[in-house]
């Protein structure tokens, strides 16, 4: 029962305190999962790019998976009305009074600064993961070694390749997903069977 509040409370707490949507959140989310010692760097990884790759919000995604793995059904379901709730009640209480907060300079001040806050956040996130992905153990300090030897290179190629189609071929992002899925597969998968250990 405790383990539930904790989660509830967890995800209140981020939930209500994260400005610009689901990329903004990573940072929080991974300061709590890693301060509680709910999971590893490589698996929030994980579940951040199932989360971005499965249907609906990111926050309901990241939360509901987080919730399911520490303390399972239960944990998912107050895990996911934790991260809901603050949204719905801020958002019911700014639909009420909008037209007084669009008139208030103070108000309006407020909202554009932290604009400048969630492009920070999502900077630190891409920076995190990015670093997670293509350094692997490196910056977590779980291996020796030179940082060049720790690069992910298939990784790297496979993140290169998706900017191009999505940036220059203007890919769908649904079909960018699934192609670097696949190409994921081949990549990782055949290099398994190979024993090449990318």
């Amino acid at each position: 029962m405790m383990q539930l509040l904790i989660l509830f409370a967890t995800f209140f707490k981020i939930g209500l305190f994260t400005f610009g949507g689901g990329y903004a959140m990573i940072p929080l989310i991974d300061h709590e999962v890693s301060s509680r010692g709910w999971m590893s760097v490589t698996e929030l990884t994980d579940f951040i790019a199932i989360s971005e790759s499965t249907p609906g919000p990111f926050a309901v995604n990241i939360s509901t998976f987080i919730g399911m793995k520490t303390a399972g059904l239960l944990g998912a379901v107050v895990s996911t009305l934790g991260v809901v709730l603050p949204s719905f009640i801020i958002i019911l209480l700014v639909a009420r009074f909008f037209g007084n907060f669009q008139k208030n300079r103070y108000i309006s001040s407020g909202i554009s600064a932290m604009r400048v806050v969630v492009i920070g956040l999502i900077a630190s996130a891409a920076y995190s993961l990015a670093a997670t992905v293509f350094l692997g153990e490196h910056l977590t300090g779980g291996q020796s070694g030179s940082m060049l030897s720790q690069v992910n290179f298939a990784g790297l190629l496979i993140c290169v390749a998706a900017g191009f189609l999505y940036f220059k071929k203007k890919l769908h992002p649904i079909a960018l997903i699934g192609a670097c899925a696949a190409l994921g597969v081949v990549v990782f998968g055949g290099a398994d069977l190979l024993g090449w250990g990318i």
